[in-house]
């Protein structure tokens, strides 16, 4: 029996990962403060404090698990400067430490764009700065660095998928796509920013199957899951417009824009060239899907 210990099983990315893993025949153990996903063969969900040093230590010494995609990180309210992260770091580096003494063998860690500068446009694993000025980033790329030292010296297989933009079913409300297409599905005005920025966008779906399939690789180290094509955020807005039939006001520029940088884009050579990954979805296919849960979402919760 293929057995994987889950770390932020229930969140926006990890119930797609959760959903991948047990596709591909695991049993995902998936401990949680407050359990949460529905119930499915292949999922062992039950409650655990992972701040809980003591209860944490114990929970992998029973388990002993091979395996383990850690996820779970702080995401609330002000995440790129909260210093929670701090309380993440911390954790993270406790967590695999006790992982690689009950027996781990293969860890991969949730790592970020973020971590990087993005004045440099086109985000590459061996060639870009991890010099970007948010705690957040800052935090993770403590985590990759130490982590990989670590897990070198402990003979454990190190892989850190650094996860691009992305969208799709369970996304925070308050992020651009969910809030631009619940507001088109209720026919409200659409406050965005100027939406001049390009970013890189993958669907959560694809995000989960890039995460797995690294997972399953011999590829070790950072891997960029993304795109590798940037998209105008101008040019999402209106596509979501032409999908919802949207004949209200978008009112551009009555938001401010969230960074500086105007263009952000990784290069997905690792991943479609070692990894061998390609993705499902294109960006119309991908809104679409989306604007159909959130359809299904709001009809349900009226």
């Amino acid at each position: 029996m293929k057995k994987i210990l889950i770390t932020g099983a229930s969140g926006f990315i990890g119930r797609c990962v959760t959903d991948e893993m047990i596709k591909r025949g695991y049993t995902v153990y998936a401990p949680s403060l407050s359990p949460s996903l529905p119930p499915q063969d292949g999922l062992l969900q039950s409650r655990l404090d992972f701040f809980d040093r003591e209860a944490l230590k114990r929970y992998l010494a029973e388990h002993r698990f091979e395996n383990l995609i850690h996820l779970a990180w702080y995401v609330g309210p002000k995440c790129h400067m909260s210093p929670g992260n701090m309380d993440w770091l911390g954790l993270s580096l406790d967590l695999l430490k006790s992982f690689a003494e009950y027996g781990g063998k293969t860890f991969l860690g949730a790592g970020t764009v973020s971590e990087y500068d993005f004045s440099c446009g086109l985000l590459r694993e061996d060639a870009t700065a991890l010099a970007n000025p948010s705690l957040y980033g800052q935090s993770k790329a403590a985590l990759y660095n130490v982590g990989k030292s670590f897990c070198r010296q402990a003979g454990i297989a190190f892989k850190w998928p650094r996860i691009f933009n992305l969208y799709g079913p369970y996304e925070r409300p308050a992020r651009l796509m969910p809030s631009v297409i619940c507001s088109m599905l209720k026919n409200e005005d659409v406050k965005v920013s100027p939406c001049t920025k390009f970013l890189d966008y993958l669907h959560v779906y694809d995000t989960a199957r890039g995460i797995a399939s690294l997972f399953e690789s011999d590829v070790t180290d950072a891997v960029n899951i993304a795109s590798g094509q940037p998209v105008q955020l101008r040019a999402v807005v209106e596509e979501i417009a032409r999908q919802t039939e949207f004949q209200g006001r978008i009112l551009w520029g009555a938001l401010e824009e969230n960074f500086a940088d105007p263009v952000i884009v990784g290069s997905n050579v690792r991943l479609t060239q070692e990894v061998g990954w390609q993705p499902v979805y294109t960006l119309q296919t991908g809104l679409r899907q989306t604007i159909d849960w959130w359809k299904e979402f709001l009809y349900e919760h009226v």
